[in-house]
């Protein structure tokens, strides 16, 4: 979509009428050269996964690199936190969904969650939280109306789907008294 916020086709009930709850991604296949020498999907190709899936439904937002070549907005990883849950092998599909947990007016928090295409197990889940950067300052700034106004709308789309339990946890061990 494109236009500006009078536009009636950004108004927020539309949009989240429009928006899956969760947004899904199209499938994807881990790689052979992506294992490690435990044999099983290296850490960082989960990372490479997620973010091939975020580009997918940022853009479907309008704050994905399509938009970015076009324009002068751009969103920056602030925070990521992952949890590895199962082990995925060189073959093995999958399907990844994202979800708006809040927006605000320079900040995005979404979970994504990695599930085997096949047999539906879910294998990571990733909290993630993004910044509205101006490319031309390379400072964080306001989303563009239209952009919050579609954000604000799928945020809202999305406020009734379960949290995964994963999402907010700390990371970290429990001191032992001395």
């Amino acid at each position: 979509m494109t236009g500006d916020a009078t536009n009636p086709a950004f108004a927020p009930a539309r949009i989240a009428a429009q928006i899956a709850a969760p947004i899904l991604t199209p499938e994807q296949v881990v790689r052979d050269n992506w294992t490690d020498y435990n044999g099983h999907l290296n850490m960082a190709y989960y990372h490479v996964l997620f973010d091939h899936a975020v580009d997918t439904a940022l853009n479907g937002l309008g704050v994905g690199p399509d938009q970015t070549a076009t324009g002068s907005m751009s969103v920056f990883t602030a925070e990521a936190h992952i949890h590895y849950l199962r082990e995925l092998n060189a073959g093995d599909r999958v399907r990844i969904s994202l979800q708006v947990l809040a927006v605000d007016a320079k900040r995005l928090h979404y979970v994504q969650t990695m599930a085997h295409a096949g047999a539906g197990f879910v294998a990571a889940v990733t909290e993630n939280l993004v910044l509205s950067v101006d490319l031309s300052t390379r400072r964080v700034a306001p989303w563009e109306p239209p952009v919050l106004a579609r954000l604000q709308a799928v945020a809202a789309a999305h406020a009734a789907l379960p949290v995964p339990p994963q999402v907010g946890r700390v990371i970290g061990l429990k001191r032992q008294p001395a």
